[in-house]
């Protein structure tokens, strides 16, 4: 099985471009007559829905986010006003995570869950999943869409799914079921592998033949790390219960976006204009439904706060059509420091260097203070060591400072100067802060 939908996957750009407007309209259509929250916008706005006719159009509706959402929900509103079908045809209700306020509540219908997983099977199938694959699914099975999506994509492509959830399953598991793959993120993953080391069994030698990295963006660093560590290919997915979903085809050279069932557009900062192919920009999706489809939640111009760059729009060396974007990051993950913005994968690109991994777990935290006497801001790296008393301590720093530097240009200057201290932290195994706090661990805090 080489596509998962030939004809769709391969379709010419011209094609597709007409494809992705025909859906825009009757999608903003659908949004009118059946989102209590559309109808109004549009009203309040003064735009007529007709006169959205191709996706250029949608730069001249304004742009919604996360914070939109929780205001046109209970507890702000008496009715979810995002929902676009009656209640008798909602299949299921599903929330974000919550991690910056109020969960956002979304709303599927059979339909929906069967796009959501139609886009999880192309990418599955784009790196080479098949029938007689079994899969162990390290994410959490609940109100998030992503591992039940996975699963309902495994059935559409006819592959076995080990369900675990987490990623701290057993290692008989793995000898009893014989996955030929696991989902999980990068430090999951990783963690597994050393359990697996720890209970006697090289994870080389385990029968995983790839691992599907999803759920948080990483550094290619720690890709090629956790590629060292298991022997096997690491791709590379990208799913929210937005519906984003977009995955590597084994040629690797960035995530196809799945542009017949959503539209993304990359804004500049100011979310006033596109940016060109090649610069980096805020996401901004747009659900698209095929003619005579319906859904229980549709997005028109969503400001994810991620942010990527499209590759190209060229044919892909896979045969796939749709455009390629690199991974995405995101922007909640990112700090000033003297007006330069640092991500948590720049970070993350310093720890794993591979001398860097002689010593290190791969596990780190880095905290962020200003002293605004003296104007100057720190940074605190703590860096998991398996032994501080024999890591190579300036080797480290010097190979975190020349990879981070080299990520960050602007960040040398100001530490040259004296303007930023970077004061490293060498905890044993369990030692971070993050061990001791409850959900996704958060890497990069400001605290000034």
């Amino acid at each position: 099985m080489v596509y998962f939908n030939p004809e769709t996957e391969t379709m010419p750009r011209d094609a597709l471009d007409t494809l992705i407007d025909e859906r825009i309209r009757y999608t903003i259509q659908y949004a009118v007559d059946n989102s209590p929250f559309y109808r109004k916008w549009f009203r309040n706005n003064q735009i007529d829905s007709k006169s959205i006719r191709e996706h250029e159009d949608l730069l001249e509706l304004p742009v919604i986010n996360g914070a939109t959402i929780r205001e046109n929900q209970p507890p702000a509103t008496t009715d979810f006003c995002f929902k676009s079908a009656p209640w008798d045809d909602i299949y299921t209700v599903h929330e974000t995570s919550g991690t910056s306020g109020t969960p956002k509540a979304f709303f599927l219908m059979w339909d929906d869950w069967q796009r959501y997983a139609e886009k999880y099977a192309r990418a599955f199938v784009s790196q080479g999943f098949g029938p007689g694959d079994r899969v162990a699914v390290c994410a959490s099975y609940g109100m998030n869409v992503g591992a039940n999506t996975m699963t309902l994509a495994a059935h559409k492509i006819g592959f076995t799914v080990i369900p675990e959830g987490k990623c701290t399953f057993p290692v008989r598991v793995i000898q009893s079921y014989h996955p030929t793959a696991i989902i999980g993120s990068v430090f999951k993953l990783l963690r597994l592998a050393h359990r697996m080391e720890a209970e006697g069994m090289d994870p080389k030698d385990s029968g995983i033949q790839k691992l599907i990295v999803g759920g948080e963006s990483f550094a290619e660093g720690s890709r090629n790390y956790l590629e060292e560590v298991w022997g096997i290919p690491a791709y590379n997915t990208y799913g929210s219960t937005e519906g984003t979903m977009c995955g590597e085809c084994l040629i690797r050279n960035g995530l196809h976006v799945p542009e017949d069932l959503v539209h993304m557009d990359l804004y500049d900062p100011n979310l006033s204009s596109f940016v060109p192919d090649g610069q980096s920009g805020r996401i901004v999706l747009t659900t698209l439904l095929p003619e005579g489809a319906r859904s229980g939640n549709l997005l028109i111009n969503y400001d994810t706060e991620d942010v990527t760059e499209v590759i190209t729009r060229d044919p892909c060396p896979c045969g796939r059509t749709h455009m390629r974007v690199k991974n995405p990051i995101r922007e909640a993950e990112t700090v000033q420091i003297k007006d330069v913005p640092v991500n948590r994968v720049d970070i993350e690109e310093g720890v794993f260097q591979r001398e860097n991994m002689e010593y290190l777990s791969g596990e780190y935290e880095v905290f962020v203070y200003s002293d605004e006497d003296s104007g100057t801001v720190a940074m605190r790296v703590s860096l998991e060591c398996h032994d501080p008393d024999t890591c190579d301590k300036n080797e480290v720093e010097e190979n975190f400072l020349s990879a981070l530097f080299r990520q960050k240009p602007s960040l040398s200057h100001i530490y040259s100067d004296g303007t930023l201290e970077i004061l490293f932290n060498y905890p044993p195994n369990g030692g971070l802060e993050l061990y001791r706090l409850k959900g996704r661990p958060k890497r990069l805090i400001d605290r000034r």
